[in-house]
């Protein structure tokens, strides 16, 4: 009897695993503009099907993707992280107009180091949502750090 409820509990751990959508997939990268200032990428890249929304999704929609980063002794934030110009179309799930990336899109944030620091790791968080034409998955935290050498 207990082997018997070992394996259905086997079973349907496996079962929920292998139900777990991961539609989409961050990076992160980084390119020095001058001696002391850097520009960090947070690159997302959505399976066919799927997109991500913008950062400027009006109260009453789906959750926006947003990014914060923690106060540094060796870096300040220069500016608001941006993005290309979204896709905007009427969502019926939201009953209003959002706007999303769809296949992949690369925020952009400007940091300036502050003296005498040559490289650091820059941390961050990042909050986003994701649809597709069927369904919405749950909004999902991800932390990142990315090393400026």
């Amino acid at each position: 009897m207990k082997k018997l409820i070992l394996v259905i509990a086997v079973l349907f751990a496996a079962g929920a695993h292998a139900q777990i959508l991961t539609p989409v997939h961050w990076s992160y990268g980084f390119k020095k503009t001058s001696a002391t200032e850097a520009v960090i990428f947070m690159k997302a890249t959505m399976d066919d099907g799927w997109h991500v929304y913008s950062q400027t999704v009006k109260e009453g929609g789906p959750i926006k993707t947003s990014f914060t980063f923690p106060v540094s002794k060796q870096y300040t934030l220069i500016g608001k992280t941006i993005e290309p110009k979204p896709i905007t179309k009427f969502e019926k799930s939201f009953s209003m107009n959002v706007s999303f990336f769809e296949n992949s899109v690369i925020f952009q944030q400007k940091i300036k180091l502050k003296p005498g620091i040559a490289k650091t790791t820059v941390k961050g968080k990042l909050e986003y949502m994701t649809c597709n034409d069927q369904k919405c998955l749950p909004p999902e935290d991800l932390d990142f750090s990315v090393d400026i050498k």
